[in-house]
């Protein structure tokens, strides 16, 4: 790797650290600090900060206001966040901050805890996440920056961690204007049991949800066919402004919660071919054997650089040999995705309408806080925005709460209508909570910066 080091970065590339030395569930648990210290070990050793071009951030911390605009934290915000969740969003917050000022081209945000199995509304810990990063991020980036066209600005989050990024599904369900696909192993096989096809958005985003369901045993040939025959044709057509990937780690050959067949080399091909502006770390438990290399692979993807020399102690090429009977899977799995982003259901798989919302009941898991939750989802069905929407929610550890979501670009009825709903739940003696982004007070004040993607002027 000497020789590739002593090149020029093709893209300046910023990576953030922040290992969360005094956070961990147990000290023997997969999601310790460890995951990122023999990273950090194998980045300082392989010299990559040595390469012109690539460097080194600490994260800035966000507030526990800026996780109020994203999350309904049940029973209080400082119940569930800790200061290690601020330190790890606002790692990916300043990656934004990096790409959008114009200081690097490309950002890394090595950051734990985790964060894309957290809902919009958390009650707890689920799958190792209180506080989902990429959300918060995105809530930053849209309260910063106005695109110059006056249109709302179009986000696309690429989530390749291995288990189904249910928690960002969530956030974004009824968000016409965030595309959000994740890439996961097939929800049969493993946790959180989501993440079917079928499950393609809330009743105002309809196709903007893509899940790609892959089997066990799938490897680097199968998951670049997946970006390459699916993924970028969607993004193509949805032409987002700026692209997040949701780099999970877990989905390697040696990693002790899944099944997949993932190298080193794989990943960085994968960074290589989706560009993403902008990549934040989310699992990955095999931390001596995959971490290092992964993350080593991904920085000289984003970078420009060749990833051909990087190789993990455990490797060998017949190990990680992909079935014949995958790849004829997953090309009918590809039609079946396309075919339902280009020509999407007239309604939610889940749910009904119900005296003008889209509603359905939900049972959540928290698997690391050993907590049920018993959730009453209403979107308002409007004919001239998104509409708002209203959760009522109960855990083994919080009463009954009334939460209300009030969006961006609301039509001013909603917005009534919505603050109406509030008042009568708060007379009824509900805890009631609400999520609104005033627009007075949060009004975005910097142009948009990025210039078009590539795969935007191509055909």
């Amino acid at each position: 790797m000497g020789s590739e080091l002593s090149m020029h970065a093709r893209n300046s590339l910023g990576v953030v650290f922040f290992p969360a030395f005094d956070w961990a569930i147990s000290p023997t648990h997969p999601e310790r600090e460890e995951r990122l210290l023999y990273t950090r070990d194998q980045l300082k050793e392989e010299g990559i900060f040595d390469i012109e071009g690539i460097h080194e951030y600490r994260p800035d911390l966000i507030s526990r206001e800026d996780v109020s605009r994203v999350h309904f934290c049940l029973p209080s915000t400082a119940s569930i966040v800790s200061d290690s969740d601020l330190a790890a969003a606002g790692g990916a917050v300043t990656a934004a901050r990096l790409v959008l000022e114009k200081k690097e081209d490309k950002a890394f945000a090595l950051v734990r805890p985790p964060g894309h199995h957290a809902m919009r509304v958390a009650h707890g810990n689920r799958g190792f996440c209180n506080i989902n990063n990429e959300a918060i991020m995105l809530d930053w980036v849209r309260s910063t920056y106005f695109h110059p066209e006056g249109r709302p600005l179009r986000i696309a989050i690429v989530d390749t961690d291995v288990h189904h990024a249910d928690g960002s599904q969530d956030i974004f369900w009824n968000d016409p204007d965030t595309l959000f696909i994740s890439l996961h192993q097939d929800g049969r096989t493993l946790y959180p049991g989501t993440g079917f096809i079928k499950e393609s958005g809330g009743p105002a985003a309809l196709g903007r949800t893509v899940n790609i369901p892959l089997p066990p045993g799938t490897s680097d040939e199968g998951y670049l066919y997946v970006i390459e025959h699916v993924v970028l044709p969607i993004l193509k057509d949805f032409k987002p402004d700026l692209v997040i990937n949701s780099a999970g780690q877990d989905n390697h050959f040696t990693d002790p919660l899944a099944n997949e067949l993932l190298t080193a080399q794989g990943y960085a091909a994968l960074n290589a071919l989706l560009s993403p502006d902008i990549a934040v770390l989310e699992g990955g438990y095999s931390i001596r054997g995959a971490l290092p290399y992964v993350n080593m692979g991904i920085c000289l993807a984003l970078a420009g650089l060749s990833a051909k020399d990087i190789r993990e102690p455990a490797f060998d090429e017949a190990s990680v040999r992909q079935s014949p009977k995958i790849a004829p899977y997953l090309e009918q799995i590809g039609r079946q995705v396309l075919e339902q982003y280009f020509y999407p259901p007239s309604c939610p798989y889940d749910g009904r309408e119900e005296n003008g919302f889209w509603t359905w009941l939900r049972s959540i898991y928290y698997d690391t806080s050993a907590l049920s939750e018993r959730q009453r989802v209403r979107y308002r069905l409007c004919p001239d925005c998104r509409g708002y929407g209203i959760r009522e929610t109960e855990s083994g550890r919080t009463a009954l709460s009334f939460c209300l979501e009030i969006p961006r670009c609301v039509c001013n009825t909603c917005r009534e209508e919505a603050l109406g709903k509030l008042a009568q739940a708060r007379r009824s003696g509900m805890y009631a909570h609400v999520l609104c982004i005033d627009e007075t007070t949060c009004t975005p004040h910097l142009s948009w910066p990025l210039e078009k993607k590539l795969w935007q002027q191509t055909s």
